[in-house]
C-alpha cells in the first residue's frame, strides 16, 4: 500500500508541475497579431512557406490574427497589409503549389537605424497600430539583414515583438543551413531541362555548341545541378561556376577539345562567373553589370550570349545560347516534393520559434538520416546576425580537379533534395493557383 501511495503522489506531482509549467508558459506568451512578409527573388516554393506560417499561426491562441505585408517591408512602410484570417482555407491550401510571391515581394535596403531612424519609426508605428507581436520575414541574405535590423531596433525601444527569419533562395547560399527552400525545386528543373536540351541538340548529323546560362551570382550551387543531367547521360560536357576564376582562353581550349572529339558540345555557365581580377564576364560585352540594385548587387545576365558569340567567331560552328532566366525559379509544375514539404516546415517552425519566445533567429535545416541511412531533414534556430549578408559558396570538393565540371560528391548532397514530384492541381488543362481576396485589416492598437 505504501509504495502504491508514493507512486500515486509522485505521478500527481509530475502532472501538476507540468500543468503549472504549461499554464505559466501560456501566460507569458505575447498576445497579438502575427505579420508575415516575403522578400527578394521568388521561388517555386516560397508560398509553401507562407502556407506553413499561416496554417500553424491559426493553431495558437496567443496569435490573435494573421496579417500579410504587401510587397514585404515596403508594404509595412506604406501601411499596405492583408487580413489573412479573411481568406478561405481552401485557397490558402493552394499556396503549397503556387509559384512566385503571393503577397508580392521587394528589394529594399534599410539603412542602419543609427544613421537614419525614419523607416524604423514607421515600422514601429505600424506594429503598434495593428498590435503586431510576431514578425516573420521570408527571404535570403539581404532579407535576413532587414529582419535583423528591425529586431534590434524594436528591442532597443522596448517594444515586445518576436522576430524570426524564414529562409528562402534558389541560390542555396544562406550561411549556417545545410540547404535552402527553393533550391531543390530549381535544381530539379535545371537537371530535367538540361537533359531535354541535350537530347534535342543531338538529333542532327551536324553537331552544335550549346551554352546554357544558369542563375548564381557568387555561388555555383544551382549551376552545379546541371551535372545531375550529365551523370544521367544527357547533360553538359563542361560546367563553370563562380568559385573558380574564369579564363576565356582555357574555356575556348576546353570547348574546342570536346567539339573536335564529339562533334558537338554542351556548356553550362553561372551568370556570375568572373575573371581572375574579379570582373564579371558579362561585363565584357555590355553595360548591364554596371547597374546595381538597392543592395549594391550588379545586374547580371548576358554571359551565355557573349560566350556563344565568342565561340562562334573562334570555331565557325553552329552555336546557340540559352538562358533559363526566371523559369528556373518559378517552375512549380516540376517542383521537388521534398522541397515543398521542407518549405512548409520552415514556415511552421518559424511560428513555433516565435511563440516559444525566441526572437532574432532564423530557421535552418540540418541533414540527418534514419536507422536505414535514408535522408532526413531536421530544423534548428540560429542567430540572425550570423546569417545576414553572409554567403555560403560551393565547397571545392564539389568541383572537379579540372575546374570545368562537378564532382560526384555533389550528387550525394543534392539528390535527396530533388526527390518526389509535386505539381499544382489542374483546371481546364492549366494549373489552378490560389486567388487571395487581399482584404485590408482594421487597426487594433496595442495597449
Amino acid at each position: 500500500f505504501l509504495p502504491q501511495r508514493l507512486n500515486f503522489y509522485s505521478v500527481f506531482a509530475i502532472y501538476f508541475n507540468r500543468l503549472y509549467a504549461e499554464v505559466s508558459s501560456q501566460m507569458e506568451k505575447l498576445k497579438g497579431s502575427l505579420l508575415f512578409g516575403q522578400s527578394g527573388g521568388p521561388t517555386s516554393v516560397i508560398n509553401a512557406s507562407a502556407y506553413g506560417v499561416f496554417s500553424e499561426a491559426f493553431n495558437h491562441d496567443c496569435i490573435t490574427r494573421v496579417l500579410g505585408a504587401h510587397y514585404g517591408i515596403k508594404g509595412i512602410l506604406d501601411d499596405d497589409l492583408f487580413d489573412i484570417n479573411s481568406e478561405s482555407r481552401e485557397e490558402l491550401e493552394l499556396l503549397k503549389t503556387m509559384p512566385s510571391s503571393a503577397l508580392g515581394s521587394v528589394r529594399y535596403k534599410l539603412k542602419p537605424f543609427e544613421e537614419d531612424e525614419t523607416d524604423y519609426k514607421r515600422v514601429l508605428e505600424i506594429f503598434r497600430k495593428y498590435n503586431v507581436r510576431y514578425f516573420l520575414y521570408n527571404g535570403g541574405n539581404d532579407s535576413m539583414d532587414t529582419v535583423c535590423k528591425i529586431g534590434a531596433y524594436l528591442k532597443a525601444h522596448g517594444y515586445k515583438c518576436n522576430v524570426v527569419g524564414v529562409p528562402k533562395t534558389i541560390d542555396n547560399d544562406l550561411a549556417l543551413t545545410d540547404h535552402c527552400p527553393g533550391f531543390g525545386s530549381a535544381a530539379k528543373y535545371i537537371a530535367a531541362s538540361c537533359m531535354e536540351l541535350s537530347l534535342d541538340s543531338s538529333v542532327y548529323f551536324n553537331g552544335a555548341i550549346t551554352v546554357v546560362e544558369i542563375m548564381g551570382r557568387n555561388a555555383g550551387w544551382l549551376t552545379a545541378a546541371s551535372a545531375i543531367a550529365a551523370f544521367n547521360g544527357h547533360g553538359p560536357d563542361l560546367i563553370y561556376v563562380p568559385e573558380i576564376p574564369f579564363d576565356i582562353s582555357a574555356f575556348m581550349d576546353d570547348v574546342s577539345a570536346v567539339y573536335n572529339r564529339k562533334g558537338d558540345c554542351f556548356v553550362a555557365v553561372s551568370e556570375g562567373i568572373k575573371d581572375k581580377d574579379g570582373k564579371y564576364i558579362s561585363e565584357y560585352a555590355s553595360g548591364l553589370a554596371t547597374e546595381q540594385d538597392s543592395f549594391n548587387h550588379k545586374q547580371l545576365g548576358g554571359v551565355g550570349a557573349f560566350l556563344a558569340s565568342y565561340v562562334k567567331v573562334h570555331t565557325k560552328a553552329k552555336v546557340r545560347a540559352i538562358e533559363f532566366s526566371l523559369l528556373q525559379r518559378c517552375a512549380s509544375h516540376i517542383a521537388s516534393k521534398t522541397d515543398v514539404e521542407e518549405a512548409c516546415l520552415a514556415g511552421t517552425e518559424a511560428v513555433r520559434a516565435a511563440v516559444d519566445g525566441e526572437s532574432e533567429v532564423m530557421i535552418c535545416f540540418k541533414r540527418a538520416a534514419d536507422k536505414n541511412g535514408n535522408y532526413l531533414c531536421e530544423t534548428s534556430r540560429v542567430p540572425l546576425c550570423e546569417v545576414a549578408n553572409e554567403e555560403k559558396t560551393l565547397p571545392m570538393e564539389f568541383i572537379s580537379p579540372t575546374n570545368n565540371f562537378i564532382s560526384e560528391k555533389y550528387l550525394g548532397y543534392v539528390l535527396p533534395l530533388i526527390q518526389g514530384e509535386s505539381a499544382p492541381p489542374f483546371e481546364n488543362g492549366t494549373p489552378r493557383y490560389a486567388k487571395l481576396k487581399r482584404i485590408k485589416p482594421e487597426p487594433k492598437l496595442c495597449k
